[in-house]
């Protein structure tokens, strides 16, 4: 698990849905950055794509965000490039959705699971590593980002994000 204050690994990964590289200094240093490890298959990331599509719609022009797909997409063919465009379309996902075919880059920031949320802030320094909220399948509450909006929040606003911070849970990424 990346340490709070951890530099944000670099990155250079092909976009789903137009096959062009998304790098890490491809987003404005000047703004904190969501980097997200989602799929498409995973039930915790289908219960929450709505509301990742209305923080990107919400904090667009603000924050950069960009997801990452890091699973193995022979064993897992809805979690291939085609398929992962297309979700990103149905969702309405105004952020680059990146495949990491060799999971080089899910490693380097030790995601764990999908989804995944690893924020950091305008120095590139890693502030938030946790839940979207604590809806889950099945549990009843409701899906709101109340966690990460309150970090991204905080970041926006230049104040420090709370050291409470709840990991996230999902699907495990699924490795060769």
């Amino acid at each position: 698990m990346l340490a709070l204050g951890t530099p944000a690994p670099n990155f250079a990964l092909p976009d789903v849905s137009n096959g062009r590289s998304v790098a890490l200094r491809d987003f404005a240093a000047t703004q904190p950055l969501l980097v997200m490890f989602v799929c498409r298959h995973c039930p915790y990331v289908v219960h929450v794509q709505g509301e990742l599509g209305r923080l990107g719609r919400d904090y667009q022009g603000r924050a950069g965000m960009v997801a990452i797909s890091s699973n193995d997409a022979a064993a897992y063919p809805d979690d291939a490039p085609p398929r992962l465009a297309a979700m990103a379309r149905e969702q309405g996902f105004v952020f680059p959705l990146l495949y990491d075919e060799s999971q080089a880059v899910a490693r380097a920031y030790g995601a764990a699971c999908t989804p995944d949320f690893f924020l950091f802030d305008r120095g590139r320094k890693l502030a938030y590593r946790g839940q979207l909220d604590d809806s889950r399948p099945g549990n009843g509450r409701p899906v709101t980002g109340r966690d990460l909006r309150a970090a991204m929040d905080a970041l926006l606003l230049g104040a420090a994000v709370s050291p409470e911070q709840r990991p996230s849970i999902g699907c495990s990424i699924k490795w060769r």
